[in-house]
């Protein structure tokens, strides 16, 4: 199994931001990184080295049959261009930046909701408690 990784670097108002996209197979997952001010070649290689292992790459979506076993170089070189050229980030891997923003949103808003619930528990048992006192008599 052939896993590739892809990382590119575009200006996003007001910071500079990097997508990482591993392709493992005939899926891709996709993180997001901020740089702040623009990353130099040897910020990105340092951080690549230093980072890849905490980096939290949102869950996989199928990407198709997408890397060729032998790619002649001159071609590699067309397509590096071609990528360097191109600004922005791939589709698939906004798609999945999307879903994983999707999952976050979808967990908070059940933390929130237990929390919100655990609240009223503890308002109603606390009314409850004071119906108790008053009941009982000095």
């Amino acid at each position: 199994m052939c896993v590739s990784l892809k990382l590119t670097v575009f200006f996003e108002e007001p910071f500079w931001v990097g997508v990482f996209e591993r392709i493992e197979g005939d899926s891709i997952c996709a993180c997001k990184m901020v740089f702040g001010a623009e990353p130099k070649d040897y910020e990105v290689y340092e951080v690549l080295l230093k980072e890849y292992n905490n980096l939290r790459f949102g869950p996989s979506i199928s990407a198709g049959s997408v890397g060729e076993d032998r790619i002649n170089p001159k071609r590699l070189q067309r397509k590096i261009k071609r990528e360097i050229k191109n600004t922005g980030i791939g589709t698939k891997a906004q798609l999945a930046l999307k879903q994983q923003q999707e999952a976050k949103e979808v967990e908070k808003r059940k933390v929130s909701k237990e929390e919100k619930e655990q609240k009223k528990e503890r308002q109603y048992e606390l009314r409850q408690q004071k119906k108790k006192e008053k009941r009982r008599g000095h």
